[in-house]
């Protein structure tokens, strides 16, 4: 270690010192242009891309605490996959668009007009993607004023919305996504999320219809730890057969999927029908509902506290317990951790337990939080589409709750580009398709952008002993 490396005490606390006077100020400002946007109710337009600039300027802080950029690594090959795959999606869109095929005849008589169809095809697509997802800022900034000057919210409320239905959309996936890469750390391909989805969806649902004269307070959480505790026992059913037998997860959790799917029909068709026909269970009581932080039409509910404090719970099992890190062993090293005296067969099973009360969970926000019952259209792929989430959030809990941020607004905002644009929703599937393929194979980024190839990781074990016996 070089002398310039090491600081004394006395610059160490100079810089501190100087850090905190300039957090200090960056939060007065903050402050006071909150206060200007209430107390002058004017000034709406120059006040909030203010406050965005200082938000920005404290986060730029943070990097220059750390005195390194190593916190923004990890995030290069993801962002610069999901902008690879925007910009193919945009060559997809123009090739589709009817416009420019029928000015493509003209191409090198009058290039000029394909290539202006081309832009407007995927600007408008764009743009309706953005808004569907995130919201208009005009919209929000005209709701926005017309809340603190006049105190009327619902302008304000329908011009949040599309920002709403994306965090709403992206609460299943967390859940999803947290199941299956709590699998893929356990060295396990967890493959029956979409199963485990449904199961804990409908248990939620029985216990949220079925029960009856108990408060809120105790009548919600146990429909909630109904949905966990049903999908984490049909996880375990898989984990049982390949601890004991050796059969492999992939092929138990795949017909274990399809044996939820049959089930899931037969109930809402006899015993659990609603009425003959309507092929739905009945409405769950409204003690059982997941309340939501806003009136109408916003539709976002308690279950992203819930998935947020999943996240939490996920990190802090697999890093910062005994059993978490001999499950990463297991999943590292089954040989290794077998010498070490940890038990091969209890962790399995305990990982498929808990990956599947975590799927369950994603169910059971959907139907208590949003359906309030249970249907044959129920299943959305949110548990197939929790693979993806989970390879490209690194299996790491922060990595997907970021990547179904990304997964919600594709979603959320897929809708308004389908409507507005006439652009196909399959589109939207074409871009998540592309980010997965970027996500898998990094080498392909890093040849593309000539990036430096950084330091191997140990990481997820199911990637490279998946089919292992």
């Amino acid at each position: 270690m070089s002398d310039k490396d090491v600081k004394s005490p006395v610059e160490q606390g100079g810089r501190q010192r100087l850090l905190l006077w300039v957090w200090g100020v960056l939060l007065v400002l903050i402050i006071l242009a909150l206060a200007g946007i209430f107390i002058s109710k004017s000034g709406i337009t120059f006040i909030l891309p203010l406050l965005g600039v200082l938000v920005l300027m404290a986060f730029a802080l943070v990097t220059i605490r750390n005195a390194s950029f190593a916190w923004l690594r990890g995030t290069v090959v993801p962002v610069l996959a999901v902008v690879t795959a925007l910009i193919i999606g945009s060559f997809v869109i123009a090739l589709t668009d009817p416009l420019v095929l029928q000015s493509a005849g003209n191409f090198f008589e009058d290039p000029a007009t394909v290539l202006r169809h081309a832009w407007d095809a995927v600007s408008l697509a764009y743009r309706s993607l953005f808004e569907g997802a995130l919201g208009s800022p005009s919209k929000i900034t005209a709701g926005l004023e017309s809340w603190i000057v006049e105190g009327d919210a619902g302008s304000l409320r329908s011009a949040v919305r599309p920002l709403s239905e994306s965090i709403t959309r992206s609460i299943p996936y967390i859940l999803a996504g947290l199941s299956v890469a709590l699998g893929f750390r356990a060295g396990l391909f967890n493959i029956g999320a979409e199963g485990q989805f449904v199961v804990g969806g409908l248990c939620a649902v029985v216990v949220g219809y079925k029960v009856t004269g108990m408060p809120a307070y105790i009548h919600l959480p146990l429909a909630v730890m109904a949905g966990a505790l049903g999908a984490g026992i049909w996880g375990a059913i898989p984990g049982l057969l390949k601890a004991w037998t050796g059969a492999h997860e992939v092929i138990n959790t795949i017909m274990m999927n399809w044996i939820a799917f049959r089930l899931i029909e037969y109930l809402l068709r006899e015993p659990l029908e609603k009425a003959q026909g309507t092929h739905r269970t009945p409405d769950i009581l409204p003690t059982a509902e997941l309340p939501r932080f806003f009136s109408h039409p916003l539709r976002l509910h308690a279950g992203l506290i819930l998935a947020l404090a999943a996240a939490v719970f996920v990190y802090w099992f697999l890093w910062k317990t005994t059993w978490g890190f001999e499950m990463r062993t297991v999943g590292a090293n089954p040989d290794a951790a077998r010498y070490g005296g940890i038990s091969i067969k209890r962790n399995i099973v305990l990982a498929m337990l808990i990956s599947g009360a975590l799927a369950g969970l994603s169910g059971a926000s959907e139907s208590l939080g949003l359906t309030h019952n249970m249907t044959l259209g129920f299943s959305a792929g949110y548990g197939f589409d929790s693979i993806a989430l989970a390879l490209l959030g690194g299996s790491h809990p922060l990595g997907v709750v970021l990547a179904s941020l990304l997964f919600g607004v594709l979603r959320a905002g897929g809708t308004r580009m389908m409507s507005i644009a006439g652009i196909p929703l399959e589109i939207t599937s074409i871009v998540q398709s592309m980010v997965i393929v970027f996500i898998a194979a990094p080498a392909i980024i890093r040849g593309i952008y000539r990036l430096r190839t950084e330091r191997e990781e140990l990481g997820p074990a199911m990637i490279t002993r998946g089919w292992g016996g």
